[in-house]
Order: C-alpha cells, then sequence, then structure tokens
C-alpha cells in the first residue's frame, strides 16, 4: 500500500496532461455534464472515459455489434444486411476493435459511409491487436477510439469482460453475428439485459458451432433479426 501511494504522489500531472494532448487525448469524468447518461445507467460505470475523436458520438443512438474472434463470411455477408439501414438512420456503430466480428463492423461502417466507436481494451498507447492499428488511426481521425484505462496501460484478458459492460451500456441494443456457445459476446448480451438494452440476434446453421451461442440467445428470448430494418423496429429512438 505505501509503495502505491509513493508512486501515485510521484506522478507529474502537468507532464502527463502535455503528454495527453501531444496525442489529442482527451478524457472526461463521471461528474462531467458530457458524461454519456446511458453509461452512468449500467452497474459500475466507469470513472474516467479517455478518448481520441470526435466525442459528439457520445451523444448520438448507437448500436452495439459484437461476435466471435473467429467469424467467417458468414458474419461478414450478414452485416451487409444489417449495416446499411441503421447507418441511413444515423445510428453509431459500436464494437470492441477485436479481430473477427469487430473489425468487420468498423469496417463495413466505414465502407457504408457511417459513424463508428471502438472501445478498447487497454490504454492507448498499446492497441491490441496489432494488426488493426491502421484500422484504429482511421477511427481516430474521424469517428471515435474509447477506454477506461489510462493510455500507458497494457490491455490484460480480464479487462476484456469489464470493457463489454462499457460497449453495452453506451448503446440501444445489441447485436450479436455469430458466437460459441460460451464465449465473451454472450457476457455482452448478459450485460446488455442487465442494464435493460435490447438483444438482437442473427440466426446461423446448427451444425456451425458459431451459430450456438447466437440460436441459443433467440431460444432464450433474444430478438431474432435478418435486416438492420428488424432492430429499428424494436426501438424507441426519440
Amino acid at each position: 500500500m505505501e509503495k502505491f501511494k509513493n508512486e501515485f504522489l510521484s506522478i507529474d500531472v502537468h507532464k502527463l496532461i502535455k503528454l495527453y494532448d501531444s496525442k489529442n487525448i482527451t478524457y472526461i469524468t463521471l461528474n462531467d455534464p458530457e458524461y454519456p447518461k446511458s453509461l452512468k445507467e449500467i452497474h459500475d460505470p466507469p470513472l474516467v472515459l479517455f478518448l481520441i475523436g470526435d466525442k459528439s458520438l457520445l451523444s448520438k443512438h448507437a448500436i452495439a455489434v459484437v461476435g466471435a474472434r473467429a467469424a467467417n463470411h458468414y458474419a461478414h455477408t450478414a452485416l451487409d444486411f444489417i449495416l446499411p439501414e441503421l447507418i441511413k438512420n444515423n445510428i453509431v456503430i459500436i464494437s470492441g476493435l477485436a479481430k473477427g466480428t469487430d473489425t468487420y463492423a468498423h469496417e463495413k461502417t466505414l465502407e457504408y459511409g457511417g459513424k463508428t466507436i471502438a472501445v478498447l481494451g487497454g490504454g492507448f498507447f498499446h492497441l491490441y491487436p496489432s494488426e488493426n492499428k491502421a484500422l484504429a488511426s482511421k477511427i481516430a481521425k474521424n469517428h471515435l477510439l474509447l477506454s477506461e484505462y489510462p493510455p500507458i496501460i497494457k490491455p490484460e484478458r480480464w479487462h476484456f469482460p469489464m470493457r463489454n459492460r462499457i460497449i453495452s451500456g453506451l448503446s440501444k441494443g445489441t447485436v450479436v453475428v455469430q458466437a460459441k456457445k460460451k464465449s465473451g459476446s454472450l457476457i455482452t448480451a448478459d450485460m446488455a439485459l442487465e442494464a435493460g438494452r435490447e438483444v438482437f440476434a442473427l440466426p446461423g446453421p446448427i451444425d456451425d458451432s458459431l451459430s450456438e451461442g447466437t440460436n441459443h440467445l433467440i431460444q432464450q428470448g433474444a430478438k431474432l433479426i435478418v435486416s438492420g430494418k428488424d432492430i429499428l423496429e424494436e426501438l424507441y429512438l426519440d
């Protein structure tokens, strides 16, 4: 405890703020008026959000898109049916910049001229996965990168389930595209339900393990979707 106290007191706050400014990093706290109201409603909202990009996106209607890191062509094609209608209605697409479904969701949102928010599982100085650095740069330029972790913090395995509460908390609803029966995407769906948000699931072939999670969600009462219009019909947008 004493060691932590000494390290904390040794932090040069002014130097840190100067570094953040040089990297276009801003932050908002739980007490700031611009902190997203939807995120305040969840269990254990982040005390601080670190941001790079267009923070006005936090005040827009948003839908989360999550799914398997091992997502295949089925997920890729499905997003062509789901995203255009949402983007046409100015819905921001939120995901976690992970491999597979997250990457597809961000890339296709950019392709269709929409806006996207990427919620990270670590600090901005340690982007993960490394192969998405170019995508992260595009998002930072005209969209939004967001993390509850200070920029110097490296991602840890346990950060990602924690990150999922932010993804679902910022959204009106969460779309699960492909997922195995035990996956982080189902954790995100559970968190969305806990926060009183909608959960949507894409049905898949019964002989595909990547459909087990989504088909199970539908059995449990999630809204079966095959298009963006199916999602819009369930949302109350003011």
